[in-house]
């Protein structure tokens, strides 16, 4: 590849465009009329503006992404995360127009992303899921009696669902039909599809991914588990690698189980498998996201892989840069999403960054978008940058992000890093025996 286009923003355009630089590619950033001072911009070959700063008006505009990418001549596509990365349609369209997309293929995309015809993929494949409907409901009272059986707590899901999206708990069969028509509702409005199926909530649970790559010889490797189980309404706050959790034994089948799920698919180019793990350590299969994740960089740093630089390889054709035995894991690793928010209330906090100053020492990395006197816009993510830490043990993993995140000096805006640091002395997180629950109970 000379030259690729990055449909995307902020700190994951800058990592694409780090190792495209290292690898002598060319790129082509696109960029809204909010973001023209952003860093990216800047750092990137050649930068074109997409829109207006709406994500409908700009990032999300495939068309006009297309006619940049066809009148810049270059050879591929790479989504990111987010906006366009599992948009199937997309995928489809960049192949039509003979750039490549660098992920898997468009019908990969499509029945991955569909949480229903997913889930009996899996099961099919001998993957165990979470007890639940397996289909699409098409009453409140077909969706009480199922309710019933599998007995609450309930989890209401969008079938077309994502990042926390159209995910309801459901404590009673009262909180499920006061649920069932908004969330059918929601769903229609930002999936397009109002299909909503059930699933037992598992209590006191743990989540576990595992990061897999596919080559298009059939040949497909895991790059071990993340613990992503600090959320707050099903986004993930803090990651981590390997799980503080997880038996050994467990671990091994976690892995050997997630390599089934691709392999099932034919899976090509970076995913993640994500899973629902229960106190017994019983583990369900939750989804598969067909992209690069937010936190992989929590992976590079207890494998050295590149995992972008692997992403771009693949999808030249080449088969896989190392066979499993090759993979190591080196040490614990931990990200943390520095976002621009009010750490008590967790709202948004925009505005314009008047000093930042990283404390930056051996063992961290730091992924951001902004730079002092950037401004953070409420038109997208809040998120500034994430934190990563690697040690050669955990305990020492998070005496290195206190430290850090003590001395961190942002002004102008409010940041979620006195969350962090009341995290870190929390006794269950020192321990690693929290849950999913965990921020929901933190005082």
């Amino acid at each position: 590849m000379r030259k690729i286009l990055i449909a995307n923003r902020g700190e994951i355009a800058l990592r694409i465009i780090k190792t495209c630089h290292q690898m002598g590619i060319e790129t082509v950033a696109i960029y809204s009329e909010a973001d023209i001072e952003m860093p990216y911009v800047k750092a990137a070959s050649k930068a074109v503006c997409v829109g207006e700063p709406p994500v409908n008006k700009s990032y999300l505009q495939s068309d006009k992404i297309l006619e940049i990418a066809k009148s810049e001549q270059v050879d591929a596509i790479h989504p990111g995360y987010g906006f366009l990365s599992e948009n199937a349609d997309f995928a489809k369209s960049t192949k039509n127009e003979r750039i490549i997309f660098i992920g898997p293929d468009a019908e990969t995309i499509k029945l991955m992303g569909d949480k229903i015809v997913s889930r009996k993929t899996m099961e099919q494949a001998g993957v165990p899921v979470v007890p639940g409907s397996g289909y699409g409901l098409k009453s409140i009272e077909e969706a009480c009696i199922l309710s019933a059986q599998i007995e609450y707590p309930v989890m209401l899901k969008a079938s077309s669902g994502g990042g926390g999206i159209g995910m309801v708990l459901c404590e009673n069969e009262q909180a499920l039909i006061k649920s069932f028509a908004s969330t059918k509702s929601r769903a229609l409005a930002y999936f397009g599809s109002d299909e909503v199926f059930i699933e037992k909530y598992i209590a006191e649970a743990r989540h576990v991914e595992v990061q897999i790559f596919g080559d298009h010889e059939g040949n497909i490797v895991h790059l071990f588990e993340r613990d992503c189980s600090i959320q707050r309404r099903h986004q993930k706050v803090i990651e981590e690698s390997p799980s503080p959790f997880l038996s050994e034994g467990t671990r091994r089948k976690i892995y050997e189980t997630a390599l089934k799920a691709a392999k099932a698919v034919g899976y090509t180019n970076a995913g993640t498998i994500e899973f629902i793990v229960d106190e017994k350590e019983n583990f369900y299969f939750l989804e598969m996201n067909t992209r690069l994740q937010v936190e992989h960089p929590v992976t590079e740093m207890i494998t050295g892989v590149d995992l972008v630089e692997w992403q771009i390889l693949i999808a030249q054709g080449e088969p896989l840069p190392m066979q499993q035995s090759q993979i190591k894991s080196s040490g614990h690793a931990m990200e943390f999403r520095l976002n621009a928010e009010d750490p008590v209330r967790f709202l948004p906090s925009p505005g314009k960054i008047t000093k930042l100053v990283w404390n930056e020492m051996p063992g961290i990395r730091i992924d951001a978008g902004y730079q002092e006197g950037d401004t953070v816009t409420p038109y997208y993510d809040p998120m500034i940058a994430k934190c990563i830490f690697h040690g050669e043990t955990r305990k020492e993993v998070i005496n290195a992000a206190e430290g850090f995140l003590k001395n961190l000096q942002i002004d102008g805006i409010k940041t979620n890093a006195p969350l962090f640091l009341n995290i870190l002395v929390n006794d269950d997180f020192v321990k690693g025996i929290y849950t999913t629950n965990f921020l929901s109970k933190l005082r």
